[in-house]
Parts: C-alpha cells; structure tokens; sequence
C-alpha cells in the first residue's frame, strides 16, 4: 500500500505538469514554428530581416524555459549552446540584418526550428498520454456507476471494451483501473522521455562538441606555453633587476666593511648607495609582483582592480562597473591583464587621448569592453597583444570581438562564461 501510496504522490503531479505542458507545446510551440517559418519566407521581401531577430529570440527564451523545466521536473539537463552576440552590433536596419546573418549562421538556430516541430507532434503526444492514463480510467468508473444505462440501445466504446450493460459497464471499470495503474508507474517515465526528446533536439552535435573539445585543446596548451613564457620572463626580470642589484649592496656592504674605520666618510657614502640599492630591489620586486597577481585584484575585486588600472594610464579614462560579486580567481586575473594590454595596446598604437572600459555580469557572462578614440584599425593576428587577449581568454572558453574602422573608435568587447559568488 505504501508503494501504491508513493507512486500516486509521483504520478499525480507528473500528470498534472504533463496536462498544463501540452498547451504550451501545442500552442506556443506551432505558433512559434509558424511565425519562424513566415519569418523566414519574408527576408527575401525585406521584412524578415526585421521580423527575424525578434521571432528568433523569443524561440531561444521558449527553448530556454524547456530547458529549465527538463532540469527541475525531471533531472534532464540540456545545454544551452547558443553562440554569443558580439558587443559591437550596430542599432538600426544595419543591425538587425546583421543580427539576422549571425542567428542564422549558428547551428542552434535550426535545432531550435527542429524542436519546435517535434515539441508540437511527438513531444505533444508523450505529453497528452502522461496525464491521459490517469484520467481515462475515470470515465471507466463512471460507466459502471450507471453512466452505462445512456447508451443502453447503442454500443459505446471504452477502450476496447463495448459498454451497453451493467456487466460491460464493470468491465470498463476494470478496464480503467488497470489503465490507472498503468498510469501511475507511466507518467512520470513519460514526462521524462518528453524531455529526453527535446534533449536530443536541442543538444550540440557530436561534431560540434569535438570541435569545441578541439578548441579548448588547443587553448589549453596555449594556455601551458603562455604560463612557461610568463616564467622565464619572471626568472629574466628577477636575474636583470632585482637580483643584480641585491648582488651589488652585498659587495659594497662588503666594501663598507673594510673601510668603516679607514675611511668612515667613503663608508658613509657606499652605505647610501645601499640603501637606495635596497629601495630600488624592492620597488622592482613589488612591480614584479603586481605584475604576477595585484594587491589590489586579491583584495577588492575585478572593478576596484581595472579602476586602478585605469588610472595609471596615461591619458583620460572613464569606467563603468556592474557586478553582483567576485568570479573564480583565474577568471578575474585573465580579466584583469586582458583589459590590461588592450589598455596598452590603446595607448601605445591607436594614438587615443582617452579610453572607456565597460565592466558588467549578465546571462552567466563577465562582459567587458574597452573602447577608445585613437585612429583605428586594430586586428587580432597571432603573436599580437589583441592576439595574446585571445589566447588568455580561450583558456576560459571566453571570446574576443574587435571593431576597429579605419578612423576609430575602437572597440575590444571580451566575454568569459562564469559565475559570481
């Protein structure tokens, strides 16, 4: 009886979800088709190319709420592979063409568009036979209560049973219990394989996947050579600077040593040349280590950190933070030093007399963009600093999208996918 009693506590609200589910699935689902498919007949015409971005977009956020619901109702967890907008996108006519292009060059979109047909057929049938299984058997039970006697001079049909009797009528009744039964050990499985089928609608292909993997591969040993650069540049500056100046205080305190009493004026004078030595290792030594990982970064955070920055730059700049908290730590030092060398990169090469940075967190993503108005034409080309951007933000399965026309402004938008805590 207690198993009877927990597949009931089960199978009731798997039915119930299954019920309210199936009007969103036919409706929302055929309506969205419709509207994607005329959207699309359109561009040709011109008004799809408005039309689209907005159809599309309120595909995703219907894909999305699926998504949500598969993970929550039923543990299926679907992942969201939609290729991000870059920053840059212009408004206008210009930009919802542009919009459109990249929409439909991202595979998602068509899965999208596939899910929708088999959310409104085969999705829809899994959904109506969840809860159907456990209503059905209600008219059973109705039959035999005496609902039978209407259709005395006919035969109705329940199931495969023919009802024009009492003794019919009872057999629907058994019918329907043992539909219900059925139902209660179904429902939940069914609601499940609802979601399972949007997953394989919905999920990356196994070839998008290898290529991803591929990617992060190969980001991943950019990653590890970047690392054993960074090292050895380390172990230069520490060989160059500091050490060579710890090396000279140690052989004039020697020096001073031997003509403390001999020449005490002379020994003062090497003594001051140590302690500007000393001064001078040490403000090397906390350059060195600002550059590795700043005070300022560990303890206050991405935006206090990029502000900082920014004031050391020599020119004008202007910057906007909007964060809920703090990302991982590598996270916010690959933040930290991308902003750094387009920061750089704008002072050095693009001639601007002033600088914007754009710090903020949205959709799972830390989006920044640094923007200046130096002369433009900025490229990402290997071994570059905008290139070396893109490397350190690979390693995070991040992207980086530069507009730079000749003329300016530039713009360098950056996006790794992370959480705040």
């Amino acid at each position: 009886m207690s198993a009877e009693k927990s597949r009931l506590r089960t199978a009731l609200p798997a039915g119930g979800r299954a019920f309210v589910l199936s009007f969103v699935s036919i409706v929302g689902s055929a309506t969205l088709f419709i509207l994607s498919l005329l959207s699309l007949a359109f561009i040709p015409l011109g008004v799809g190319l408005v039309t689209t971005p907005w159809v599309l977009e309120a595909v995703r956020a219907h894909a999305n709420r699926r998504r949500l619901l598969a993970a929550s109702w039923s543990d299926v967890f679907i992942p969201v592979p939609y290729r991000p907008f870059p920053k840059d996108v212009r408004t206008g006519f210009t930009g919802q063409v542009e919009r459109t292009t990249l929409l439909l060059k991202d595979p998602a979109t068509w899965r999208d568009l596939r899910w929708l047909l088999l959310d409104m057929t085969a999705g829809y049938v899994l959904l109506v036979l969840a809860f159907v299984l456990l209503v059905y058997p209600v008219e059973g039970l109705v039959l035999a209560a005496g609902l039978w006697r209407v259709f005395e001079d006919s035969t109705y049909w329940y199931g495969f049973v023919p009802v024009s009797s009492q003794m019919t009528g009872l057999a629907a009744a058994a019918l329907g219990i043992a539909v219900f039964h059925v139902g209660l050990r179904a429902s939940e499985p069914l609601l499940r394989l609802h979601f399972v089928l949007a997953r394989s609608a919905l999920a990356p292909t196994p070839e998008e996947l290898e290529q991803r993997i591929d990617r992060l591969t190969a980001t991943r040993h950019e990653a590890v050579d970047t690392a054993a650069s960074e090292l050895r540049r380390i172990e230069r500056d520490l060989h160059d600077g500091a050490q060579a100046r710890l090396v000279a205080m140690g052989m004039n305190l020697g020096t001073i040593e031997a003509l403390v009493e001999k020449d005490p004026a002379q020994a003062k004078k090497l003594l001051a040349m140590a302690r500007t030595s000393s001064a001078q290792a040490l403000t090397e030594l906390r350059d060195l280590v600002r550059g590795i990982h700043p005070p300022v970064l560990a303890e206050r955070g991405l935006g206090d950190a990029v502000k900082a920055l920014a004031l050391r730059m020599p020119v004008a700049s202007e910057v906007t933070v909007e964060l809920g908290g703090r990302a991982d730590a590598p996270v916010e030092s690959a933040a930290y030093f991308a902003v750094s060398e387009a920061l750089t990169n704008a002072v050095k090469h693009a001639g601007a007399d002033r600088l914007w940075v754009d710090v903020h967190h949205a959709g799972g993503m830390l989006r920044i963009s640094v923007t200046d108005n130096g002369k433009g034409g900025a490229t990402v080309t290997a071994g570059s600093g905008l290139g070396g951007i893109e490397r350190r933000l690979g390693t995070f399965d991040g992207v980086l999208a530069v507009s730079s026309p000749a003329g300016g402004p530039t713009m360098v938008t950056m996006e790794i996918p992370c959480a705040l805590s």
